[in-house]
């Protein structure tokens, strides 16, 4: 098949500079940043304290759809760490150029791509108990993608600059700043946003402005806090790096639990109810909670009509509302048919992850495991939802 594929993610490496050229200089030494140390180390810092979800990649990363084999040699004894220097490649100039990454996109046959951050998506958490640091250092980092990558480059290139809900009045000031730069999405961190559900309608205006301006949200993986806010409670350390969390702290704390909540209240409270004409994503979150969370709010809308309605009471079946206005991207190494049988094809968007070590390292490669879905169906997944989004013909 000669398919127009749009890949809805893709990844950047952010730049030594992302989160420092245009800080407001009062929060210049706080913000995310590497720092070399008195023994001439260099370690990612913010407000004085060593980032700890994942160590600097600023020159090795790893390898592009590597992660099977790197795991591999950890089970062998071969390798210590996700994150050894062995397991690791040199950065290409396509994971920091936004030129070079459209000729690469080029010689892999990706016609469209929505990019997002590497460090972007992990470091709002560690922000989070100042909101000043929160805005000007997210203000920064869009500022910065901005001017290195646009937010719609050659309309093939769809950035995702970030947004935090913390402060309703200060969200909508970023929100306008970026509609004004003809942004065409918006990250959204997965999980609550200062002790209250991202529906809420203390933050409507924010998404009265987003419907308006017809903006796609997109809800990343991330580190939504969670590992610190539960972990100790079940005796497991918290704020560890990705890659060395426990496999209980993976079950239950990170992937599935976040976006499961946050897509959860999206409908529970009633969001799309105010605002029917939102459309949200959720990409790098895997599938194979789809068909459980929505049997379970169907189930609990039910179980739970006697009472209170946060943002008005839901009409219809949640499990009918999530199928209107939420798309997924499942993982590469899903078997999608549970996928399909719960929210049809026009649903599902195809993403790579790439350069991550987690994704492919040939984006088209993924339309071989649909080969038993009819043609219109594999072309809808690898491409046509998506550019139906993105509003492109």
């Amino acid at each position: 098949m000669d398919l127009r594929v749009a890949d809805s993610d893709n990844h950047l490496y952010e730049v030594r500079d992302a989160y420092t050229r245009y800080i407001d200089p009062a929060f210049r030494d706080r913000t995310f940043q590497p720092v070399v140390g008195d023994d001439g180390v260099e370690r990612l810092m913010i407000d004085g304290k060593e980032f700890p979800y994942h160590p600097n990649q600023y020159e090795l990363v790893p390898r592009p759809g590597g992660l099977r084999d790197v795991m591999r040699a950890i089970s062998a004894g071969d390798l210590g760490n996700y994150y050894d220097e062995d397991a690791r490649v040199p950065v290409e100039e396509a994971f920091v150029d936004r030129d070079a990454r459209v000729e690469l996109l080029d010689m892999q046959g990706v016609e469209h791509t929505l990019l997002f951050g590497t460090t972007a998506a992990c470091v709002e958490h560690y922000f989070h108990t100042d909101v000043d640091l929160t805005y000007a250092s997210l203000r920064a980092y869009n500022q910065w993608l901005l001017d290195d990558w646009g937010f719609a480059y050659k309309d093939r290139v769809f950035a995702a600059p970030c947004v935090s809900l913390l402060d309703p009045d200060r969200a909508v000031e970023e929100l306008e700043w970026l509609l004004e730069r003809g942004v065409k999405l918006v990250y959204l961190r997965p999980g609550p946003a200062g002790h209250r559900s991202p529906a809420d309608p203390i933050f409507d205006p924010y998404w009265a402005r987003m419907e308006e301006a017809g903006v796609l949200t997109a809800c990343h993986s991330s580190e939504s806090g969670y590992n610190e806010f539960f972990s100790v409670y079940w005796g497991e350390k918290p704020n560890v790096s990705s890659h060395d969390q426990s496999a209980f702290q993976w079950v239950n704390f990170f992937g599935d639990r976040p976006i499961m909540d946050t897509l959860s209240a999206f409908v529970l409270h009633n969001l799309f109810g105010r605002f029917p004409d939102l459309h949200v994503l959720t990409v790098e979150n895997g599938s194979l909670w789809v068909p459980y969370l929505l049997k379970n709010m169907d189930k609990m809308k039910g179980m739970g009509r006697g009472g209170p309605w946060l943002g008005g009471e839901v009409k219809g079946r949640p499990s009918d509302i999530f199928k209107e206005h939420i798309w997924v991207a499942p993982f590469h190494e899903e078997d999608i048919t549970p996928l399909l049988d719960t929210i049809g094809p026009d649903r599902i968007l195809f993403g790579s992850d790439f350069p991550h070590g987690e994704g492919l390292a040939e984006p088209r490669e993924y339309a071989e495991r649909l080969h038993d879905l009819p043609d219109d169906q594999v072309e809808a997944i690898m491409g046509g939802n998506l550019r139906g989004l993105l509003g492109i013909a």
